[in-house]
């Protein structure tokens, strides 16, 4: 059975950035109600004991049509939100540092040029979706954008997410209403780079 990410940090603690009621519904309402109906999907589709990523990189195997859609849709918003909060902490903003940072100045010629693609992804994503940052096979990173919960491991690029962004509205509109903008740069205040680091180092050992 899966298990809903639980916070290392309570639901207060992003303030100013992020206000409590934006984080305790994104979090006790939308990411518990997609686990919910991930589980259940899973359940019904005979997938149990087989990993979030497992599922979602092989939903082309799941023949009913209704359940592969609950899959992609369930399992993504569990996935994603597992990722999205694990990289927030009340003490992020900055910058990266060792490998990570040496990896992104290769791939983007500097943090702020990194920063300045994949904002553009996330403000510039059609309604509801994600911009990432992930990890290729040989190791080095790419940028992506995707709509509603898809990611690239449902997408099938085999690649690894490392960071993401989400620009679902429930993300930020209590606070920052429809200034999508606003909110993805307020948000890389509480990004916790050395997380994003950690699974750097984990996705080369893949």
């Amino acid at each position: 059975m899966f298990e809903q990410y639980k916070l290392p940090f309570a639901y207060d603690a992003l303030e100013p950035v992020f206000d409590a009621l934006t984080m305790e519904t994104h979090h006790s309402k939308h990411h518990a109600a997609y686990t919910k109906a991930f589980n259940e999907a899973a359940q019904k589709a005979g997938l149990e004991g087989k990993s979030a990523e497992e599922i979602l990189a092989g939903l082309d195997f799941v023949t009913d049509e209704g359940l592969r859609k609950a899959l992609r849709n369930n399992g993504g918003g569990y996935w994603n939100h597992n990722l999205y909060f694990s990289v927030m902490g009340p003490n992020g903003g900055g910058e990266p540092t060792g490998a990570l940072a040496q990896k992104i100045n290769e791939a983007f010629g500097s943090f702020a040029a990194f920063k300045e693609k994949i904002s553009a992804l996330a403000v510039t994503q059609f309604g509801s979706g994600w911009a990432w940052l992930s990890v290729k096979k040989d190791g080095s990173l790419v940028l992506s954008q995707s709509a509603n919960q898809d990611n690239p491991i449902s997408l099938g690029s085999g690649d690894t997410p490392i960071f993401c962004i989400d620009v679902w509205e429930h993300a930020y509109y209590l606070k920052f209403k429809n200034l999508r903008a606003a909110y993805v740069e307020e948000f890389f205040k509480v990004v916790d780079w050395n997380k994003v680091a950690a699974l750097y180092e984990k996705a080369l050992k893949k």
